[in-house]
């Protein structure tokens, strides 16, 4: 059975999928939702994920929403190479690590939220507020990381989940010009994941025909 990704070449969470499913391997088709569009409102989508979000993940006959709940579904049911650590202790620390990006700075900066704060007070505005959400928000990943075991990634020296979930949201932070080469763990972590084959396949700019940049949304 084919695996569908039904993303957006921008969306952050998709992004996350994207990585994940390139790490272990799974080939996979691509169907885009172009958000921007509103195709996430059209019925087709909505009976997808009556969120009308993405991404949503088509596979062993299931259809999955939640970046993060996908990526643990497919570290479940496809443990090789492991996106989670086997302790406890260390599958805690990237499930922190992933959730103080996916649910504390992405809901924040998405697109549905930065439409309302311009709505309210202006464009300037919702860009003072898109910069400051990340910058705030990886200055705390940047301390969380601190806190742990070294390593060549974000947990350890093989990319996993929080690296999945980091990346994108370092690519909305270039997006905004927010700068983060002061922060020496966060900086390394993108630099190592920019060497691999599955980070850069995964990339918006490389997904096949992107639509022309007409929103800033995360």
């Amino acid at each position: 059975m084919t695996v569908v990704l039904h993303d957006y070449w921008r969306s952050s969470a998709s992004y996350r999928v994207r990585i994940a499913l390139e790490l272990k391997g799974i080939a996979h088709d691509r169907a885009a939702v172009d958000l921007v569009a509103g195709a996430q409102r059209d019925p087709a989508h909505l009976a997808r994920n009556p969120q009308g979000l993405v991404p949503v993940l088509e596979i062993d006959g299931l259809r999955l929403t939640q970046s993060l709940a996908i990526i643990e579904y497919l570290d479940e049911t496809r443990p090789g190479p492991p996106l989670l650590p086997a302790d406890a202790a260390g599958r805690a620390r990237v499930r922190a690590l992933s959730q103080a990006i996916a649910c504390e700075i992405h809901p924040l900066a998405n697109l549905r939220v930065l439409k309302r704060v311009e709505a309210l007070a202006g464009s300037e505005a919702r860009a003072a507020w898109n910069r400051d959400t990340i910058a705030v928000g990886l200055e705390a990943v940047e301390a969380l990381l601190a806190q742990g075991p070294a390593g060549r990634f974000c947990h350890g020296d093989q990319p996993g989940m929080a690296d999945c979930t980091l990346i994108p949201q370092l690519y909305n932070a270039t997006r905004w010009s927010v700068a983060f080469g002061h922060l020496p763990r966060i900086t390394a972590v993108a630099e190592r994941c920019a060497g691999l084959p599955a980070f850069q396949k995964a990339h918006p700019e490389h997904q096949p025909s992107p639509a022309p940049a007409l929103e800033a949304g995360g």
